[in-house]
């Protein structure tokens, strides 16, 4: 057990030798998302809707097994058994903090996070803290946790200090803990004027630095972790620190251009893709990491028989990808280790009561292509088009692009707001109407269907993180 630092481009260990961080991204557990985990909307809807629906005490009950069971002793040992070193921990800041009670930290947010981090370095394996969901929400998407489209945290301040004062109470609590590789303050920012954001790093690098001079700090790109065209000479103000990129590949998801065949276009733009996320760093031979990737998957029960080929298909972007970052020595950390099926490394069984009682839902949420991330809206396309074509007829070209276009296309923008949060708002008290009239016994049994010992491997995708894990020493 080393602390670790970042040198130059590297990542290298108390002796100065470089350590290539491989491993995975725990979405979904202390930042619950809607795919991970099958529900609709945003983590603070569904915690105030099972709130409502069975009362206080086996809301908190469900949620606190929930975080319990979904990584314990057997996920580590089967996680290390593959060869990785690393697992990035995303959490919400309402863990340790309440919006109606700001700067007043919850203790108890450290009762899982503790235990995980210690889990982990108990089978050797490091970890980094990902603040994955700020006040106000950094970021336009769900995963920031505020129900809207608009990354209020870059218009308000105080929004911006409570997350500067939350980070010197975690630096304060894992200062000097060797085994957490360092810290990801603010998950794949949105910033629209792209400066603030680099203001922020400014005073956050401070704030850390004054408790904490030791932990590597790891900094996402502008943009969803992708543009650090703005940030100009700031990393000379900053030591010991890294840089995120999150490298997602559009041949990895159903919304595909074409089908990925691996061919010498389709491979330069992969390669182009990449490289254009971290050309600001190589040009002052600063260290990359990347803090997310990765294809997501077929399901039997939604495409059948094409389930296999399709996965194919998506292991051979994951290998070509690995390609590429081997031969650059890379640290990575691929989204996700589990989830109920559609991109983790292990998935809970369709046999768990949690899936057999969300059966139903599931598809319906499936159908109607409520959850963003990786959608097939195909049976619901026909609704949105008129939507879409209506605000391409009415509003001047040179006025469609509202950042984070492009990477928001207008058509991504108006299916986000009547799709991704309009209908799923509305299926918030369906998913916890699941939950009526069930004893704590039932609950607990719902909540441990996100065992390990209740899901399934995604072996095509295990074996070629094993395979690579090893591949460069």
């Amino acid at each position: 057990m080393s602390l670790l630092k970042v040198s130059g481009t590297k990542v290298v260990d108390e002796d100065g030798n470089e350590v290539i961080l491989r491993g995975a991204g725990l979405g979904g557990w202390m930042n619950m998302e809607n795919f991970i985990s099958g529900y609709p909307g945003c983590e603070f809807q569904i915690r105030e809707a099972l709130t409502e629906t069975i009362g206080q005490e086996k809301s908190d009950f469900f949620f606190d097994k929930f975080l319990e069971y979904f990584f314990t002793d057997p996920d580590a040992q089967f996680y290390k058994s593959l060869g990785l070193n690393c697992i990035r921990l995303p959490f919400n800041y309402h863990h340790f903090e309440d919006d109606m009670n700001p700067r007043v930290l919850k203790q108890s947010g450290f009762k899982h996070l503790d235990r995980v981090i210690d889990i982990c370095a108990q089978h050797g394996i490091y970890t980094i803290l990902d603040l994955h969901t700020a006040p106000g929400g950094q970021n336009t998407d769900w995963h920031s946790d505020h129900g809207g489209h608009i990354a209020n945290f870059w218009n308000h301040k105080d929004f911006q200090d409570r997350t500067l004062w939350l980070w010197g109470e975690l630096a304060k609590h894992y200062k000097g803990n060797k085994w957490i590789a360092g810290y990801n303050p603010l998950n794949e920012p949105t910033d629209p004027k792209h400066i603030r954001v680099v203001e922020f790093y400014d005073n956050v690098y401070d704030v850390i630095r004054a408790i904490d001079p030791d932990h590597a700090i790891f900094f996402d790109g502008n943009t969803f972790a992708s543009d650090f065209s703005h940030f100009g000479d700031a990393h000379k103000k900053w030591e010991n620190t890294a840089y995120s990129i999150h490298d997602y590949s559009v041949f990895g998801f159903p919304a595909a251009p074409q089908e990925y065949v691996g061919s010498e276009e389709q491979q330069r733009r992969l390669r182009r893709s990449y490289e254009k996320k971290r050309e600001w760093m190589d040009e002052r031979g600063l260290c990359v990491w990347n803090g997310e990737w990765g294809p997501v998957y077929a399901r039997k029960q939604y495409d059948g028989d094409a389930t296999d080929k399709i996965n194919e298909v998506r292991y051979k972007v994951l290998k070509d990808q690995l390609e590429i970052y081997n031969k650059d020595r890379l640290s990575w950390s691929i989204w996700l280790y589990k989830d109920i099926g559609f991109q983790g490394m292990v998935y809970i069984s369709t046999e768990t009561p949690y899936m057999t009682l969300f059966k139903d839902f599931l598809a319906k949420k499936h159908r109607l292509a409520i959850d963003a991330w990786g959608a097939d809206d195909a049976a619901v396309r026909h609704v949105y088009e008129p939507l879409v074509n209506h605000v391409l007829e009415e509003i001047p070209e040179k006025f469609q692009h509202i950042y984070p276009s492009p990477v928001w296309k207008l058509s991504d923008r108006v299916t986000r707001l009547s799709r991704n949060i309009l209908i799923s708002e509305f299926m918030v008290k369906e998913w916890a109407g699941h939950f009526a009239g069930k004893n704590l016994e039932e609950i607990d049994a719902i909540a441990a269907s996100f065992k390990y010992e209740s899901c399934l491997k995604r072996d095509g995708l295990n074996t070629v993180l094993k395979d690579n894990a090893k591949a460069v020493q």
